[in-house]
Parts: C-alpha cells; structure tokens; sequence
C-alpha cells in the first residue's frame, strides 16, 4: 500500500496504460461537503451503475443502439477518504473541470462544499489546480498558486511546488529552479494536496482497478 497520494503526481508523465486499473497521467478531483453518489451523478455517472459498485477491473462499456455507435465513454475510479471523495481519471483531463469550465450546471461549485480538482490537462497543458472553496473558484497552474493566501497555497509553498517567477525572481533563478525541479513539479503539487487534504489513495489497489468504477461522458 501506498501512502498519500504523491504517487499519482510520480506517475504524472506515465504514459496511460493498458493496466486493469489506472497509474500514468491520473486527474485527481476531491470533494466535501456532498455526498458520493451525488457528486457522481452530477459528474454524469448512470444510477444503476454506480448501485452495483462494480470493480474498476471488470467494467465494459455498454453496447451502442442498432445502427447506432456507442457513446464516447471515459472511465473512472471513486472512493472516499475521511470527509473527501476522490474521483480518478485517466483520459487526459478531469471531468468535472471541463464541466465547471464549460458551465455545467451540475458542477458548478455550491455554498458549504468544497471541490479540489488536479486535472492534468494533456491535451492542452499545463496540468491545473482548481480550488472551490465555496461557490468561487480558484485557478493555478501547477507550479503557483491561487493567489488566495489560502491553507492550500500554504501547502503548495512548503512543498516546493511554487516556483519562482519574474519579476521577483531574476530569469536565471526561475531558469536554474526549473532546471532542477520541473520533472518533480506534479509530485510536489500532490504531496501539497495531500497535506491540506489527508487523503491517502492505495496505489496498488488503484494499478490492479479494485476500486469501484464508473463511466462518464465527457462534458
């Protein structure tokens, strides 16, 4: 079992695998204060599906229509950690920040919940921070901040995962940090939102897809 979950941003530049469950490229969401199942469903996953808690490993797409192609399905993996639920891609990007991006009205943040999503945006990097604390919400790429002063910028900051930039930085610094530090950038930004959230993911279940799965459609 692994600890936290700095092991998914380790695996960040993995290439997605043909793994029964998930290690390379993981998009993260993370949310309280709204139950699981309903979190799920405003994500788009079928009420059926998400009743027979089936195993990630042992999902299959549904059939499309006669003469009709099956629908784009993405899948992904769920749990709960203390007071969070965590929601595990592997496609490219976290549904519910193109969702929330797109104004969604399902995944639009609301009063008393808060949505912490790390989507790794592979089709349009950088990879990205979404923090709703509230019914606002907070963009940074990895390697900022919110600019909130917030106790989840405190984390990025003490895990390293604030890089410097001008004009408090001269260009040699910023070149010289990235330099030494860019490859551990994403594992840094997990280990922060591991510390601010303490959720721990197992990565060995998550690799063999024992957790229960869904699927989504793209937003």
């Amino acid at each position: 079992m692994s600890d936290g979950i700095a092991w998914i941003g380790a695996h960040h530049h993995t290439p997605s695998s043909v793994l029964p469950g998930m290690l390379g490229g993981i998009s993260l969401t993370l949310a309280r204060g709204v139950e699981t199942d309903e979190f799920l469903i405003n994500l788009g996953a079928d009420l059926d599906e998400l009743a027979a808690r089936t195993p990630c490993r042992e999902l299959r797409a549904p059939a499309g229509q006669p003469g009709q192609p099956s629908p784009h399905l993405n899948r992904a993996m769920y749990g709960t950690c203390g007071e969070w639920t965590y929601v595990l891609e592997d496609w490219g990007m976290a549904t519910w920040a193109t969702g929330y991006q797109g104004k969604v009205e399902s995944m639009l943040p609301c009063e008393g919940e808060e949505v912490l999503c790390l989507t790794a945006n592979r089709f349009s990097p950088p990879a990205v921070i979404i923090h709703a604390p509230d019914a606002c919400a907070y963009r940074a790429d990895f390697g900022t901040d919110t600019g909130q002063n917030s106790a989840l910028d405190a984390a990025l900051s003490a895990a390293g995962a604030v890089f410097p930039s001008m004009p408090e930085s001269s260009e040699a610094e910023v070149v010289a940090y990235v330099e030494e530090y860019g490859e551990r950038l994403p594992e840094m930004v997990f280990t922060a939102v591991g510390a601010y959230t303490g959720v721990a993911i197992d990565q060995d279940a998550v690799m063999a897809g024992d957790l229960p799965g869904v699927f989504i459609a793209p937003a």
